[in-house]
């Protein structure tokens, strides 16, 4: 046989073997993951339920979902564990204060171009734009139509009918 014919086989043995490489990479991630869990830190299960961890044995991982509720997982069964600003985030709603880490972006871009007037200062227009107004004749064409639609619905009712 020649190189040729073998180079389709020698490829596909390739590229098996590179997924089966990141395959089994990407387990021994969520394996390191799962054994860095302590108790007192926010999970995700496979499942999606988000709750803390109590307590982890050698198999198995015990997690608070509320008050009153401990499950048993498996470790298998665990699909993330967060960091607590993002369980704060996701299950509390508590937002990480942005104050201290950077300046706050503003709303508007008249802050960022200071020519000594401001927008507060400018005299404003109460003129409203209407980018999209219809001539009166379509208007008149359009509520012809919706009248005709009107007419050709059944009437609802809330579930009382006359013909018992």
């Amino acid at each position: 046989m020649s190189l040729l014919t073998l180079l389709p086989f020698i490829v596909l043995i390739g590229a098996m073997f590179l997924m089966t490489r990141s395959a089994k990479k990407k387990q021994q991630q969520a394996v390191e993951m799962r054994n860095q869990m302590q108790p007192g830190s926010g999970v995700r299960t496979i499942g999606g339920m988000y709750a803390t961890v109590k307590e982890v044995n050698e198999d198995t991982v015990l997690v608070d979902a509320g008050p009153g509720v401990e499950l048993l997982f498996a470790k298998n069964a665990i699909g993330a564990v967060l960091t607590d600003d993002e369980y704060n985030r996701i299950v509390h709603g508590i937002e990480h204060d942005l104050k201290s880490d950077a300046d706050i972006v503003p709303d508007d871009a008249s802050s960022l171009t200071e020519t000594g007037d401001s927008a507060a200062d400018a005299p404003a227009d109460d003129k409203a734009v209407d980018l999209g107004k219809k001539d009166t004749a379509d208007e008149a064409d359009d509520a012809a139509a919706g009248e005709a639609k009107t007419d050709e619905e059944p009437k609802k009712t809330d579930g009382d009918s006359e013909a018992k």
